[in-house]
């Protein structure tokens, strides 16, 4: 294994770091609010994104409210995708069952990969998630969102569309 190809040429470095304060706010909410307007749902903070790394990765924290919710397992053909439990209890599927995951374990999923995760616990739960390369996962999010709060209900071809454009292959 050796280093990549360099991607900076010039003689000095720059000022060119940027910093996302903890208590930002969510950039995406998943899910209605509650009768009191409360949202209970995900809330999702795009720390880099694959436009902000310049292609090299996203990362994003995920905080799911205490209801049910996450991805049926799946795979990606073009992206790594890797988990990182901040708090609460994940329920992590790694191409074989699925598995209760707590603060501290992670889960590294190459391309080909079948995974998928949950949040079934009845209490809230965070985690980082990381793909490799920096695909542009937002608007995939975005339109999950959209979906998820409008009640907007998709015809199994309009499902297979949403995923065929976002590298989501169901299994």
């Amino acid at each position: 294994m050796t280093y990549p190809e360099p991607r900076y040429f010039a003689d000095g470095g720059e000022a060119s770091a940027t910093l996302r304060p903890a208590g930002a706010p969510p950039d995406l909410l998943v899910g209605p609010a509650d009768d009191d307007r409360v949202h209970r749902g995900t809330q999702v903070h795009y720390l880099a994104t694959g436009g902000t790394t310049k292609g090299a990765f996203g990362l994003y924290r995920w905080e799911m409210g205490p209801r049910p919710s996450g991805p049926m397992p799946h795979f990606h053909r073009t992206i790594t995708e890797s988990f990182h439990i901040l708090s609460g209890t994940v329920r992590l599927h790694d191409g074989t069952g699925w598995r209760d995951a707590h603060p501290g374990d992670f889960l590294f999923v190459p391309e080909g990969g079948v995974h998928g995760f949950r949040n079934e616990s009845g209490e809230p739960a965070s985690m980082l998630l990381l793909f490799t390369p920096g695909a542009p996962r937002e608007a995939y999010f975005e339109e999950l969102a959209e979906i998820a709060t409008t009640g907007r209900r998709l015809s199994d071809e309009e499902w297979t569309d949403l995923y065929r454009r976002h590298d989501q292959y169901m299994v």
